[in-house]
């Protein structure tokens, strides 16, 4: 597994800093180290420890071939979740959530079918074919889709979990994966509740290098496990392949010998009716010559006899 974050990159990273004191969530109390001018500080041996345990999730989550979905729309997170997830060949929401992506994903695969399509067309050259109106309308919804959708074009089906920045700002991706009873992992801060969650990670959601550590950190060890589970896959595949090819070889050379076999027996079998009828054909006339001199000498004892 990827290496683990140590407290000092948490510090450095500014991971301890919590929200003001009076906006806190009581839920949030068991995270908290103490208080600073006013701003709750989050204990970080509990951030590296819950951090480690939502590691080894992801870890074994993307080993085994499965889709964890990154979610982070406000803008300290955006980029951070997009690079993670490409990275590790994930689906990843870092504009905005259309409701329903989970809940109601039978619908939301055909909007993504319908992106295929346009970017096929656009690919293609198709989309350059239609006439200026049809074209900008199909250009617009393409971006539009682009936009929403990009991020998921390639999941096939619900996730298997989902990784969430700011559970504030992800309420309606936060209710829809706990309503299919979907494993949540998360980064929340001292103002969150934690309790819908899994994995909790407690941490500053408001800072762009907190929220990239604590990104990288899950992104690291699902891209690792995803590419280790791909690779075997790939091994899988060429070894199967390898193994139908013998399989085949073996099923030609065993039909060629038993055709081989067929025709020798088929030959030997024509040769010895030729030959049969070369015999038949040689001792026929000694049969038919030994026959003659015994009707001529019938013949000349009848007429003695008259």
């Amino acid at each position: 597994m990827a290496h683990e974050v140590s407290i000092k990159e948490l510090l450095e990273a500014g991971v301890h800093f919590g929200h003001q004191t009076g906006r806190w969530n009581p839920r949030m109390r068991r995270y908290i180290f103490g208080e600073r001018g006013g701003i709750h500080i989050i204990d970080l041996q509990k951030t590296a420890a819950l951090l480690v345990q939502a590691q080894e999730y992801a870890a074994e989550l993307a080993g085994r071939g499965g889709t964890l979905l990154f979610v982070g729309t406000k803008k300290q997170a955006r980029d951070a979740v997009k690079e993670a997830a490409e990275r590790a060949g994930m689906p990843y929401v870092n504009q905005r959530w259309l409701g329903g992506l989970l809940t109601n994903y039978q619908t939301i695969s055909k909007r993504i079918r319908r992106l295929h399509e346009l970017t096929e067309w656009t690919i293609s050259g198709t989309l350059e074919l239609l006439p200026t109106r049809e074209r900008i309308a199909a250009e617009s919804e393409r971006d539009k889709l682009e936009m929403n959708l990009g991020g998921v074009r390639d999941m096939d089906r619900v996730p298997d979990a989902v990784f969430i920045v700011d559970l504030k700002t992800e309420t309606i991706a936060l209710r829809e994966a706990e309503r299919l009873g979907i494993p949540i992992m998360g980064l929340v801060d001292s103002n969150c509740d934690p309790g819908p969650l899994s994995y909790a990670i407690p941490g500053n959601d408001d800072a762009i290098r907190s929220c990239k550590i604590i990104v990288d950190a899950i992104g690291d060890v699902a891209a690792e496990r995803a590419t280790q589970f791909r690779l075997e896959e790939e091994q899988a595949r060429r070894e199967a392949e390898e193994q139908a090819r013998r399989e085949a070889e073996e099923q030609a050379r065993r039909e060629a010998e038993e055709q081989a076999r067929r025709e020798a027996e088929e030959q030997a079998r024509r040769e010895a009716e030729e030959q049969a009828r070369r015999e038949a054909a040689e001792a026929q006339p000694e049969g038919a010559g030994g026959e003659a001199p015994q009707s001529e000498a019938s013949g000349a004892s009848q007429q003695a006899g008259q």
